[in-house]
């Protein structure tokens, strides 16, 4: 399963690609604001300057809510680096965007998947990711896991090539679930990816082995 950070903040990407096992980034709007990053010129340089950071795909979201406007900007992101994904929402004008790009030969990520045939419909417009939120589920009372499940059933069933990429990750144990589910790729905020270093037993181990370790002088 490849590992997304879910993030405009340069400084957390930095540290994801040190640990040697960052594949991608995918970015919103919404982390965009939360970083200060506003006006197009500034909002273009920083997908940049995030692609010369990492090594695999960069997922930058459109803006637009109709066909033509989804397209301009999706055009003009693509030309920006050939990391770049187009981020397209699950709206009909937004799979018609979608069937357009993968025409192209241009990457897509079809995002606010929320249910199985959202994503049936991304991946028969050819999209290179799926992105369902499984986190904004749980949020309602909803299994966020059962979506990711039902989705690879489907995309199995016919070989679709379309990649699962599970978002709104909230926690260590949402990234084991979708790696038991077959999920291609997840995204998520670092402290998620950190997690899966933490364990009781690892820390008490280590320690007991820097004692040992001063007694025998090494």
């Amino acid at each position: 399963m490849k590992f997304f950070i879910d993030t405009a903040n340069l400084q957390d990407i930095q540290e994801a690609q040190e640990m040697g096992v960052l594949d991608g980034v995918t970015t919103n709007p919404s982390l965009m604001a939360k970083e200060g990053i506003t006006g197009k010129d500034n909002i273009l340089k920083h997908y940049l300057n995030i692609c010369n950071i990492v090594d695999g795909d960069v997922s930058a979201e459109v803006v637009s809510t109709d066909y033509d406007g989804m397209v301009r900007e999706g055009e003009e992101l693509a030309a920006l680096h050939p990391q770049i994904v187009v981020k397209l929402p699950m709206i009909g004008d937004g799979i018609k965007a979608c069937k357009y790009f993968s025409l192209k030969g241009i990457k897509t990520n079809v995002t606010l998947v929320f249910s199985p045939g959202q994503a049936l419909l991304a991946a028969k417009a050819g999209a290179t990711y799926v992105s369902p939120f499984l986190g904004r589920l749980d949020d309602i009372s909803t299994d966020g896991m059962h979506l990711i499940e039902e989705i690879r059933e489907i995309y199995d069933n016919y070989e679709y090539k379309t990649q699962i990429l599970s978002a709104s990750i909230r926690h260590t144990m949402h990234i084991v679930n979708c790696a038991k589910a077959g999920s291609d790729v997840m995204t998520g905020p670092l402290s998620a990816i950190k997690g899966l270093l933490k364990h009781p037993l690892t820390d008490i181990g280590l320690n007991q082995f820097i004692e040992d370790a001063k007694r025998m002088k090494l």
